[in-house]
């Protein structure tokens, strides 16, 4: 099967490497820009790239102004990365249509966890791969999931929730998010619905419920405890 090609686009050669280093662990082909206009020159010439990793400042062209180009002409999917925290950077990132948008400084765990996720959604990657971590295994294909070895009794719905939060661990989910990815668009309940499939799926996974950790007044998110996993 041929490897996906991904651009990583980043000034700072260091990170460039760092990025790359884990991405190629995990069979994917990898390309680099130094500069915007680089990647753009890359982006024309390749036309086979699966996913864009973005910086955000970098000379000769920024971040914003490759991603405008590049949606003037494509659909692939883009992570951005910058060291700002700025809420409005996150929403111009969003409005420019950039699939997810992380903060430096990363795990590059994470950041190749959604790498593999948006390539999941987009149907890059093939469903029947079986998702690992902390013990708990998800085997997509077969609806099956085990914690340390031993079958996990799930609903239909409670599946679904656990894939989305381990496909996106380490990321911030707010319940919208969630009610949108989980329950879909037309899904008119509440955040009530959320908390109690939580509840109960905490309750199934016995200590490993804690690594989806509760955010106050905005949603949920998935962490693997170290010490535990």
């Amino acid at each position: 099967m041929e490897k996906l090609k991904i651009l990583v686009v980043d000034d700072e050669s260091r990170m460039r490497k760092l990025v790359r280093d884990f991405l190629v662990k995990q069979d994917f082909e990898v390309l680099e820009a130094g500069d915007g206009e680089m990647a753009l020159d890359m982006f024309y010439q390749e036309k086979n790239i699966a996913l864009i990793i973005l910086d955000v400042m970098m000379p000769k062209m920024n971040g914003w102004e490759v991603c405008r180009e590049v949606r003037e002409n494509s659909g692939v999917p883009i992570i951005m990365l910058t060291a700002k925290g700025d809420e409005s950077d996150e929403l111009l990132g969003f409005e420019l249509g950039v699939d997810e948008y992380i903060s430096k400084p990363f795990s590059p765990k994470i950041l190749v966890a959604r790498v593999e996720a948006i390539l999941r959604r987009s149907n890059k990657l093939v469903e029947g791969q079986s998702i690992e971590t902390g013990g708990i295994v998800i085997d997509k294909a077969a609806h099956l999931v085990t914690v340390d070895g031993q079958r996990m009794e799930l609903s239909y719905k409670e599946f679904e929730l656990l894939s989305y939060f381990v496909e996106n661990q380490g990321i911030a989910l707010s319940r919208e998010k969630i009610l949108n990815h989980v329950w879909n668009y037309d899904y008119f309940g509440d955040a009530r619905t959320i908390d109690t499939h939580v509840k109960k799926l905490r309750s199934k996974m016995g200590d490993k419920g804690d690594y989806i950790k509760t955010i106050w007044g905005m949603g949920y998110k998935f962490e693997v405890n170290e010490s535990r996993a």
